[in-house]
């Protein structure tokens, strides 16, 4: 089989969430950071018939690279990485699934107090501002019958230097809730985001078969 694009995309996208990969049978797979603060999962393309673990999925990756159109043939220990009509060829080994992260059950989200749009232009505005400023949080904040506001800033200081953002109107009621812009490791593409009070924020792609949650800090 080849691996398509989408199928490439979403593993580069789980590779930066944790590093380990545990592939099931079939078209749907699952990836968990090692904090465990970190949910992702994907419908994909393609479906694999049996079941595999990657500890290196970035090696594994880079291993892909070296051949233009690479085929793979699965075996029961590795698969075999081939050129398309060449004679190159890779034999990468699976790893041994007991050591390798993956999320042991789904996800069911709670009662949901905030919604709202989170599209792939704000989200390279607050990518850039953490850069440019040098800061590390994201704060969701509302008022009630008011606006609701991405602010970029340092939770830890006083006099940080931050930049906000409106992703919507007519909060039901006052809020803060709390991220952290390295949890956003996300796939490109516009999202519906739903947070709760219990702790965890919901991100549904608009455009494409993925989904993560994400824990929320501490207040």
């Amino acid at each position: 089989m080849q691996l398509s694009n989408d199928t490439k995309e979403v593993f580069k996208n789980f590779s930066t969430i944790n590093q380990n990969l545990l592939v099931k049978s079939g078209n749907v797979i699952n990836t968990m950071s090692a904090m465990k603060n970190i949910v992702a999962k994907a419908t994909i393309p393609d479906s694999f018939d049996n079941e595999f673990a990657i500890y290196d999925l970035n090696e594994f990756l880079s291993a892909l690279s070296l051949f233009k159109n690479p085929t793979l043939g699965f075996g029961d220990k590795s698969v075999k990485l081939k050129e398309e009509g060449g004679g190159s060829s890779v034999n990468y080994f699976f790893s041994d699934p007991s050591v390798v992260t993956s999320p042991k059950t789904e996800i069911t989200m709670p009662s949901v107090d905030v919604e709202f749009t989170f599209t792939q232009d704000t989200f390279n505005q607050i990518l850039k501002a953490s850069a440019v400023l040098g800061v590390p949080d994201v704060v969701l904040q509302g008022t009630a019958g008011g606006d609701i506001n991405l602010t970029v800033t340092d939770r830890k200081n006083d006099t940080s230097n931050d930049f906000a953002i409106k992703v919507g109107e007519n909060a039901s009621s006052d809020f803060t809730h709390y991220f952290k812009v390295e949890n956003l490791k996300l796939l490109s593409g516009n999202y519906k985001v739903e947070v709760s009070t219990k702790g965890i924020s919901h991100f549904v792609n608009m455009d494409k078969p993925v989904e993560y949650f994400i824990a929320l800090e501490a207040s």
